[in-house]
């Protein structure tokens, strides 16, 4: 009996390598990187030449002559008048005045967006009060009106407050969007614990301590990401922007560039410098700034 008892608690050193043996293959499996074939990289690089194209065709068209720009073929490769039409865009369309009014506008309204859609959405994801569902659907229903609608009436509060053709006029209505209470609202309902909210109150803490120590930290990620988005819709806004500032006043960049497409016949290379020029603040920021950007996105993907 004693030797029928040893024999089932000695282990089999043959069984214990083959379950080894398949652990690591299971390992293996599991941990091996995945690689395209020549047909997803073939994808993959016509993508990319098909949105570099726009940005590329803009060089190259700012490069040359409206005269050569006219005939056919058009030009496939840079001229040698690039720099002498981004002199002329430059001081024929105010271009310093609108870039410096530019970044202010899309940085503040950046910044108040991704402030109070925080604050907002942290307290329609946690927060406990009345008719929180109601002014929750309320809105996410502005966001279903269309922004052409509220010109008139918005132009006009701008002229009883004579905010004409100051830059308080782009900023204050935009100080806050639908989109950016919705989106940290879900981003906070699954990134934030409750019992993490519920043990900050037990130790004392304060609501604004919270949002500072709490829900900032937490909501990091996403808030970068809107604070892109925002910032890019902001810098390309043109429509509002174009009703409440003049191109000889305190222009932004979009408006800027409507000065140069004036005339009976408009320089086609004078514009597109002129659209180069709103565009490279926009992709210096992103060249400086695009790994922390996309390691916001890719934090908030693994949270979420």
């Amino acid at each position: 009996m004693s030797a029928t008892v040893s024999s089932r608690r000695t282990p089999d050193p043959a069984a214990s390598a083959r379950t080894t043996s398949r652990a690591g293959k299971g390992r293996g499996r599991a941990g091996r990187q995945l690689h395209g074939g020549k047909i997803t990289y073939a994808v993959l690089i016509l993508f990319t030449i098909g949105s570099l194209f726009p940005l590329v065709w803009t060089a190259i068209a700012a490069s040359r002559t409206n005269t050569r720009l006219a005939q056919t073929p058009p030009p496939l490769w840079f001229g040698g008048n690039l720099f002498n039409n981004l002199d002329k865009a430059w001081n024929g369309a105010n271009m310093g005045t609108a870039l410096l009014n530019t970044t202010v506008v899309a940085g503040t309204v950046a910044a108040s967006t991704v402030l109070f859609s925080t604050i907002a959405g942290f307290a329609f994801a946690k927060l406990r009060f009345r008719f929180k569902n109601i002014l929750l659907m309320l809105t996410i229903g502005t966001m279903m009106v269309p922004p052409q609608l509220s010109v008139v009436p918005l132009y006009m509060m701008v002229a009883k407050l004579e905010w004409t053709d100051q830059l308080q006029a782009v900023i204050v209505p935009t100080l806050v969007s639908a989109f950016g209470v919705f989106f940290m609202r879900q981003y906070l309902s699954q990134a934030l614990p409750t019992e993490l909210i519920e043990a900050a109150r037990m130790d004392g803490a304060s609501s604004l301590r919270i949002i500072w120590h709490v829900v900032f930290p937490a909501a990091r990620p996403a808030m970068a990401v809107l604070g892109m988005l925002t910032f890019v819709q902001s810098w390309n806004d043109f429509f509002w922007p174009f009703i409440a500032l003049t191109q000889n006043g305190n222009p932004t960049m979009q408006v800027a560039l409507t000065g140069l497409s004036r005339g009976y016949t408009p320089d086609q290379s004078l514009i597109m410098a002129g659209a180069l020029l709103g565009t490279l603040p926009l992709l210096i920021a992103f060249v400086l700034f695009g790994k922390q950007i996309v390691g916001g996105i890719m934090q908030g993907a693994v949270k979420g």
